[in-house]
């Protein structure tokens, strides 16, 4: 039996105002919860809209803000994995190519095609990618966003205007997907909360309650007042990406068992520079630099997004920062594939992700470029689902191995699935401006069917930045649950990641509008030390 699901929102039917005392006065009068997600990145919220949209009783809570973690740093790419071909994951890839076509066509507004280039400067590369990427679209079947083709030197300086051309033979064109990460986060949030599911950030989960020796809820604290709460759950899941390790081990000390870890991290330099590195629509790719990692250079809201690395990183920073070499690694490795290298000077933001890596049972060193990117789903003695690994376009069919893993252990009444499968993302739909690539520089058009509610805002005509408006604060504060002039700047806006001088200028008149609408202390001295970080590089 399939479950018919209402569409979500629209532009004439928002929901009311996410007034936090009216949420937190909810949650405090909710009774007993059938689920409790902790954690508000990709697979968080995507449990929690999941399991919202198959009528149960959900509520979310994240510590910081929803995305603010790995999910708003991804490399922006709804991809099946061409690096994972080479792993022979080929399980994988198929996957991630259906999921991919899912994402695409459930929020048009914030995902969009890209070609992608990857330029052959010796002889058998092109043949050798081009079988590979060959084997992508059979993989992709009738979800193949088009045609993968090979190109002489004079098609590869037209598709890719900015490649360097001393030594070029040529390239091979492929498709993939991008995206606004932390904008499909808050759309996926907005989408639960349609369907009913409770949802608060900066709200932190202090303590799991068990009973009989089973996980009973949490007890939580609203960061912003202090205040905590007790809340009950007949079923817990822990979503914290790379975190996930300290609640299992809060489970396991109550127990007195000994909780092994089960992530291994993995830090990811982004550096973004003007748009005119790489000018065209195509983005680059190097499937294998010289010490084997892959290289990107992304067009990205009217940037190009440079990266990434994969070095291996214990400690587990909320804001990680890059280190010399890998800033090192990035300019030097983009400088042997652009006409123009790019310096340090170039650089408008510099931003880092730590991505939640599954470690192979009992291998303590192992390097995190060789791991898979699949996820794991465990439930302890105690029934504590906890999910990690896995990336961004999978975020859908990650939730529904986590629902399916609640009903194997009896936490949660079994219901059909598949509910997420066609469901319209908040924005997606008739009413809004047409959609635009994603490699556009950002506007109103990231809002979908939303826009026109947008523009009716105060302060729809006040410009405060390149692709910010005073109304697209009051938006955030008053439909997408911002709070602090960051989850405006970093999260809302993406203006942080494109250009932190601009973001850390244009921060006080945020701030006032925030205040305007929250009547809470918008933290705008923090994110300004936050923006210098992001514009500082490691020497």
């Amino acid at each position: 039996m399939r479950v018919t699901i209402t569409p979500p929102m629209s532009a004439a039917t928002l929901l009311p105002r996410t007034a936090r005392d009216a949420l937190t006065a909810r949650l405090a009068v909710i009774g007993e919860l059938d689920l409790l997600v902790v954690g508000g990145g990709a697979t968080g919220l995507g449990v929690a809209l999941d399991a919202a949209a198959r009528g149960f009783r959900v509520a979310l809570l994240e510590a910081e803000d929803f995305a603010k973690g790995t999910s708003s740093r991804a490399t922006k790419l709804v991809h099946g994995g061409v690096r994972y071909l080479a792993q022979g994951n080929l399980s994988l890839v198929r996957e991630a190519l259906h999921e991919r076509a899912t994402l695409l066509r459930n929020a048009p507004h914030l995902a969009s095609p890209i070609g992608f280039v990857m330029p052959a400067y010796r002889w058998w590369e092109s043949p050798f990618y081009g079988a590979g990427l060959a084997l992508y679209d059979r993989l992709a079947g009738r979800d193949a966003l088009g045609p993968t083709r090979r190109l002489d030197r004079e098609e590869t300086q037209r598709e890719l205007p900015g490649v360097r051309a001393q030594g070029l033979r040529g390239g091979v064109l492929y498709w993939d997907g991008q995206f606004d990460d932390a904008r499909l986060a808050v759309a996926l949030a907005r989408t639960a909360a349609a369907h009913g599911a409770l949802l608060l950030n900066h709200v932190e989960v202090v303590a799991l309650l068990h009973a009989e020796g089973r996980v009973r809820g949490v007890r939580a604290r609203d960061r912003e007042t202090g205040t905590e709460q007790t809340i009950a759950a007949g079923a817990v899941v822990n979503a914290t990406g790379v975190w996930v390790d300290a609640l299992r081990a809060r489970d396991g000390e109550a127990a007195g068992r000994p909780v092994p870890p089960i992530v291994a991290p993995s830090q990811g330099v982004h550096l973004v520079v003007d748009r005119g590195f790489l000018p065209g629509p195509r983005a680059l790719l190097v499937p294998s630099t010289a010490d084997g990692r892959v290289l990107f250079a992304v067009p990205w809201l009217g940037h190009t997004v440079l990266g990434t690395t994969d070095t291996p990183r214990e400690d587990l920073a909320v804001e990680p920062e890059p280190f010399a070499d890998e800033v090192a690694f990035i300019l030097r490795e983009a400088a042997r594939y652009l006409a123009r290298a790019p310096s340090r000077a170039d650089v408008t933001s510099a931003w880092v992700g730590l991505r939640p890596l599954v470690r192979p049972s009992g291998d303590a060193g192992v390097q995190t470029k060789g791991l898979s990117r699949e996820h794991t789903v465990t439930v302890s003695p105690s029934g504590l689902v906890s999910v990690t690994g896995g990336k961004w376009t999978t975020y859908r069919s990650m939730a529904e191995d986590v629902l399916e893993r609640c009903f194997d252990a009896g936490l949660l009444e079994r219901r059909a699935g598949g509910v997420t499968v066609s469901l319209p993302l908040a924005g997606a739909g008739p009413g809004g401006p047409d959609p635009r690539p994603i490699s556009d520089p950002p506007g109103s058009h990231l809002y979908g069917a939303d826009a026109p509610a947008l523009e009716a805002l105060p302060g729809a005509g006040r410009t405060l930045a390149d692709g910010l408006t005073e109304a697209m604060v009051r938006f955030a504060a008053r439909h997408e649950w911002a709070r602090t002039v960051e989850d405006v700047l970093a999260r809302r806006s993406r203006l942080l990641f494109l250009d932190a001088a601009t973001a850390d200028g244009v921060a006080p008149d945020v701030a006032r509008v925030l205040a305007e609408e929250t009547g809470v202390d918008p933290r705008l001295d923090a994110f300004r030390a936050l923006a210098r970080r992001y514009r500082a590089l490691p020497s």
